[in-house]
């Protein structure tokens, strides 16, 4: 098994950026991924499942809500300004947002940008939630 593994390594090494490209599109198509979603290729939801039992597969959510869950309250101000960046809301808004938590602070955001979001509200000690 190993050594089946590592010829096809081998020439994937070998294709050219055209030919990945190509490759990852049938990849695409013939097991039902999207290499674009996040950390590599990830199986839309359900679709392993759902076609093994005949079902459609279910649609893979890309919008979502942020929700401020937690913000404690030695991190409120470094909080506060991402929520700024995020919003574009004055000090004053920004303030009265991020004291009212829980709260969702963006709705309708694309899943990567609310990802990276998150990230960078709980870096800065808040607690968030992708509804």
């Amino acid at each position: 098994m190993a050594e089946k593994i590592n010829d096809i390594l081998e020439q994937l090494k070998s294709l050219t950026l055209l030919e990945a490209s190509e490759l990852v599109e049938k990849i695409e198509e013939t097991f039902g991924v999207d290499a674009s979603s996040g950390g590599g290729m990830m199986m839309v939801a359900g679709a392993a499942g759902g076609a093994a039992e005949g079902g459609e597969a279910a649609e893979e959510k890309t919008e979502f809500d942020l929700f401020l869950a937690d913000v404690p309250a030695d991190k409120k101000i470094a909080i506060l300004k991402i929520v700024r960046t995020l919003t574009g809301l004055g000090l004053k808004e920004a303030k009265e947002l991020v004291e009212s938590a829980p709260k969702v602070i963006k709705e309708a955001m694309p899943k990567s940008d609310a990802e990276e979001a998150k990230a960078q509200i709980e870096t800065a000690g808040g607690k968030v939630e992708l509804k």
